[in-house]
């Protein structure tokens, strides 16, 4: 299995077969791939990766956990209509009207942070501005109560091993008893909330909303904090980035440090993708970030250039019907904290990189540790 695609250097073959599934690594197929609904089906994308054991699975029906098809993973009749409905909550004058609100909680957010360097600690950007500043945004979109932003992410990260990462059985066990009772809290919040949760559970049932709330609450705020670590990271090492504007700082990033690196599709039936023969049932991986660096996409395309032309031409947040109905968002939250923390980041050291675990699919970069260069 790919694992860790992040270390992998672009093939040079548009498409190839790896690990049991079709690989695609062009820019052009990815998109056809994501796009093409006739002959690829998103039904397998909430799929774990290595399978579950008896043990992991009966943690998980013990609090009634069930991920039927609703947003990512739906290619029935009822995607349009869920996805409509929570594509309101995400509609592009509710994100902006979130700008100003957004400023402060980042400029306090930072202020924070640059207080404790001052003082001579070092700081860890991933805990104290990734993490906190996405589940922030998304709790006030959706109208709900956020938990503590620690317990929060324990969950979305053990989501994120569990379901993409390559656990062993023990581990794939205490992550179902941090991933099940979670799940069964979003369930008690989906069976009494209005808005877009309360529209599903009246028209598709309890399962369908909770289902649509745990894949909202992991990758409407997880993927942003990811990227805003890679991100941040990035202009730490590199602080000559941070004299463009933050639009183009966060595009060019979106497109050479995806924290999703890859999505899955299988085949409906028997098809080609370039010249390579594709069997239907087969597992197609669409390599997002080789797609984002392929020839022709932006003009030095290897190259993290702010502004250069193509850079608004990846792939970070998919492409067709199964698009991010987060992707305004999240730019709006990194070009505001990018800009907040632009002061600050030509001063400071990595005193610990990121590191990432094995997954197929998300980056899960923690921790960032910087302190003021002496």
């Amino acid at each position: 299995m790919l694992f860790e695609l992040w270390k992998h250097p672009r093939p040079a073959a548009p498409v190839f077969r790896r690990d049991g599934q079709v690989v695609v690594a062009s820019h052009r197929l990815a998109r056809e791939v994501l796009a093409d609904r006739e002959r690829f089906s998103a039904a397998n994308a909430l799929d774990a990766v290595v399978p579950v054991p008896a043990g992991a699975l009966r943690e998980l029906a013990s609090h009634r956990f069930r991920l039927p098809a609703t947003l990512a993973n739906n290619d029935t009749a009822t995607h349009g209509p869920i996805r409509e409905r929570f594509g309101e909550v995400f509609a592009p004058a509710r994100v902006a009207a979130l700008r100003p609100w957004l400023t402060g909680l980042a400029r306090r957010t930072v202020a924070v942070a640059a207080h404790r360097l001052r003082a001579g600690e070092d700081v860890d950007l991933d805990a104290a501005v990734s993490s906190e500043i996405p589940l922030a945004a998304l709790a006030r979109l959706l109208d709900f109560e956020a938990s503590a932003t620690a317990e929060v992410k324990r969950f979305s990260r053990a989501a994120l091993e569990l379901f993409w990462g390559d656990p062993s059985p023990a581990r794939q066990r205490e992550l179902a008893e941090a991933v099940g009772p979670f799940h069964a809290m979003l369930r008690g919040w989906a069976a009494v909330s209005g808005g877009a949760a309360g529209d599903v559970r009246e028209a598709y049932g309890e399962d369908a909303a909770t289902a649509a709330l745990f894949f909202l609450l992991v990758a409407g705020q997880e993927t942003t904090s990811q990227f805003l670590t890679l991100l941040l990271h990035r202009l730490v090492e590199e602080p000559a980035l941070l004299a463009h504007e933050p639009a183009l700082i966060v595009e060019e990033g979106l497109r050479l440090l995806p924290p999703i690196t890859s999505w899955r599709r299988v085949a409906l039936r028997d098809t080609e993708i370039g010249d390579v023969p594709v069997a239907a049932g087969d597992s197609v991986l669409v390599w997002l970030a080789a797609a984002g660096a392929d020839e022709g996409v932006a003009a030095c395309p290897a190259h993290l250039v702010p502004g250069q032309r193509g850079s608004r031409r990846h792939l970070a947040f998919g492409a067709g019907a199964h698009r991010c109905l987060g992707s305004q968002l999240s730019r709006l939250e990194a070009e505001v904290v990018v800009a907040e923390l632009a002061p600050l980041l030509p001063r400071c050291t990595v005193v610990a990189a990121p590191v990432s675990d094995p997954n197929l699919s998300f980056r899960m970069p923690s921790p960032l540790v910087v302190r003021l260069a002496g």
